[in-house]
């Protein structure tokens, strides 16, 4: 019965979604995998967290479809890595290493991987695995990011450190602080920030209902559209994922007029 009501609402998003202006680039905040776990009878919640890593190869393929180019996942933020007990960030640093980066390597070959966030706060086990994979997929057509480890305030100031060490190698020597400045703008430090290459976000979905970004990419949210969808990130669906793109299409419509 619920294939048959994905089915209908898929229908209907690809009668809303025609001609329509579809994201370039989508950022998603997977939450909600221990609640999934709990409301579905698991002894151990943290196996939504293996459920919910699986998924990351559904949301490729739903970008795929949908010709999205750009996809950034909130893995794991920095505060979640200091916050949890010590079995808890194995158990999810495991998940890291094999099963989200086989879902990179694997699928259509068509996503190009890069990684946002501290990797001093990773095992060096899973910061290997992710430089691997990461020199596997250069030149690929698209990109996925996975923040891991990620503080979207460090962001900032990271690409704003970067983009004063880039001011000063291109100045004279001893150039002053006043000239720095004044050559200081948005481009800059966005060029400074840390994923992919296409760095503004054109729309935010967060599952689980819990509406906040949990400082998911403050900079390149900017003037992103945000969808809170009620499911569990286990539970979301391609459906709920094609309502997702209707709502930015409508909400574009507006801004437009």
């Amino acid at each position: 019965m619920r294939d048959l009501r994905d089915g209908s609402r898929l229908r209907r998003a690809h009668r809303q979604l025609h001609g329509a202006t579809r994201p370039a680039h989508v950022g998603l905040v997977m939450d909600g995998n221990r609640r999934w776990a709990r409301a579905a009878g698991y002894s151990n919640p943290s196996l939504g967290h293996r459920v919910g890593a699986e998924r990351v190869e559904d949301a490729l393929r739903w970008c795929e479809e949908w010709g999205i180019e750009q996809l950034t996942i909130y893995v794991l933020s920095a505060d979640n890595i200091r916050r949890r007990a010590g079995e808890q960030v194995d158990y999810l640093m495991g998940l890291i290493e094999t099963v989200i980066t086989e879902k990179v390597l694997g699928g259509s070959g068509t996503w190009q991987l890069h990684v946002a966030g501290d990797e001093r706060l990773l095992p060096e086990s899973t910061a290997a695995a992710l430089r691997e994979a990461m020199s596997r997929t250069q030149g690929r057509p698209r990109h996925l990011t996975l923040a891991i480890g990620y503080d979207g305030r460090g962001d900032v100031v990271a690409g704003v450190r970067a983009a004063l060490l880039e001011c000063l190698a291109a100045g004279p020597e001893g150039v002053g602080l006043e000239e720095v400045a004044s050559r200081f703008d948005a481009d800059l430090i966005t060029r400074n920030l840390g994923g992919g290459p296409v760095k503004d976000i054109d729309l935010v979905i967060r599952t689980s209902g819990e509406q906040r970004l949990s400082g998911f990419f403050p900079w390149q949210s900017t003037h992103a559209e945000i969808y809170v969808s009620p499911k569990m990130w286990p539970a979301f669906t391609g459906a709920d994922f094609a309502e997702a793109l209707v709502h930015y299409a409508r909400r574009n419509e507006r801004r437009t007029a």
